[in-house]
Order: C-alpha cells, then structure tokens, then sequence
C-alpha cells in the first residue's frame, strides 16, 4: 500500500490523490509512489482518463530539500534517474490527464504539473521552476517540458529568475490552459476526464503517442509517426464501430469498446 499516493476511480475517471503533508514534497518515496500509480492508472481499462490533484491547499511545493541537500554528486547521478521516471510515467499514461493545480505548484511539482496533457489552475495557484536559487536547474523535466510548451524565452525568464507566477500570468503565457476559482477546479478537471469515458481508447492513445514523439523529431518524422499510427487504427473494432456508425446514423453516435 501507497503512504502518500492514492488512486481513486469513479465513473471512468482517475484521480492520482498527492498527501504527503504539509505540502507533498517529492521526496523519493512520493516520486516512486507517483510513478507507480500513474503506471497502474496507463494499465486498468476502468479508467478513461486521469487527475492529478494534491488537495484544496496545493498542488506539489516542490522536492525535498532536505533530503537532497547533502548528496554527493555520485549519489545524485544515480537519484537523478528517478527524479526524470516518476514525471515519465506521469507522461506516459496513454490516456488523456490533466493537473488540477490548488496553491503552489514549484519545482517538482510544476514538473508534476508539465507531465500531463493538460492544466487546470485555481485562482489561488502560482507555479513557478525556483531551482536556480538553489544553486541548481530544474531535473525532473522542467528544462525541456517548460521551453517545449511556452516557448524557450519565457522559459529561459522562468528558470532563468526563479520568479513565481501567479493564475493569470500562468494562463497568458500558455503554461496553464484554464483557470477556475479554489473551489471548483478539481471538479472542473474530472468534468473534462469524463468527457473521454466511453470513447475510441485506442484512438486516444494513438493520438496522444502522435503528439508526444512527434514534438522530439523533425516533420517528416513525425508525418511518419502519424501514418502508421493512423494507419494502425484500422485492426480495431473501434475504427469499425465509428465508421460504420457514422454512415448509418451520422457523426458522433459511435459506441466504442476501447478494442
């Protein structure tokens, strides 16, 4: 059993619960157990999609400090593998995930918060990647997740200052997609999971696998990613299910099997 995670199903929907009091940390064993629920969330058919959420105060603060203060750089090339996993698996759920983002989401748990598909950011939230002041850069993503989604100046800005932004500065520069007061974003973030319940699965995954290595290679490696993604499509129940439904009852009315 987890100490500090939790994952919790309801009407096709995951939600990875982060609880490490005060403020969820990332110590190596919360790291571990993220990895760990985000691997069993990719795997259980039961879940259509997935939310990270670390409770009404906040998101992740940030790593442990405390414990990584005194590693030697040996010890810190070893515990730096686990510190890229835990955000890889996070990453690598082959459903759509979104972060519901209460409070601080720093360092780690901007990292946390980069790994999924999409952010959804309370009005309260600020996120920001202070590792610089620390002496250090950010090592679970932040480098390459960040520059890759805002831009590499604005990430440079962040990384570079170590500065905190607040919601709206968040959703202007395009590191969270929608913001929603304290107390309606973890909600709105399982509204959103439960939009891909019932849906083509397999598609999804396709799709998501698309994107993602697509963003790592030039275009025509990525065109070729996409066709034989594409093209792969075609052995599922679901391509027939789809198409078949949309030439007898038009768009949209498709029942799918996840097959």
């Amino acid at each position: 059993m987890a100490e500090f995670v939790r994952l919790e199903v309801a009407d096709g929907v995951g939600t990875i619960f982060l609880d490490r009091p005060k403020m969820n940390a990332l110590n190596a064993q919360l790291q571990s157990e993220i990895a760990e629920a985000s691997a069993e969330a990719d795997q259980r058919e039961d879940i259509a999609a997935v939310v990270i959420y670390g409770g009404e105060r906040v998101f992740a603060a940030g790593a442990d400090i405390k414990e990584m203060a005194d590693l030697t750089f040996q010890q810190m090339l070893s515990h730096s593998h686990l510190l890229q996993d835990f955000t890889k698996a996070i990453a690598g759920i082959g459903k759509p995930t979104v972060s519901a983002i209460t409070g601080f989401a720093l360092g780690g748990g901007c990292e946390v918060a980069l790994a999924t598909d999409v952010r959804f950011a309370a009005d309260n939230a600020k996120l920001g990647q202070p590792e610089i002041l620390l002496g250090i850069i950010p090592g679970a993503g932040g480098t390459q997740r960040l520059s890759r989604l805002i831009g590499p100046s604005k990430a440079k800005d962040l990384i570079f200052t170590g500065r905190f932004v607040d919601a709206q500065e968040a959703l202007d520069i395009g590191l969270v997609d929608k913001v929603f007061p304290a107390d309606e974003v973890y909600d709105r973030s399982v509204e959103w999971a439960k939009q891909f319940v019932g849906g083509a699965a397999l598609a999804l995954r396709a799709a998501k696998e698309a994107v993602d290595k697509g963003l790592g290679v030039d275009l025509a490696t990525g065109l070729e990613i996409e066709r034989i993604q594409f093209a792969s499509l075609f052995a599922t129940n679901d391509q027939k299910a789809g198409m078949s439904s949309f030439i007898d009852n038009g768009p949209g009315k498709a029942t799918f099997e996840g097959r």
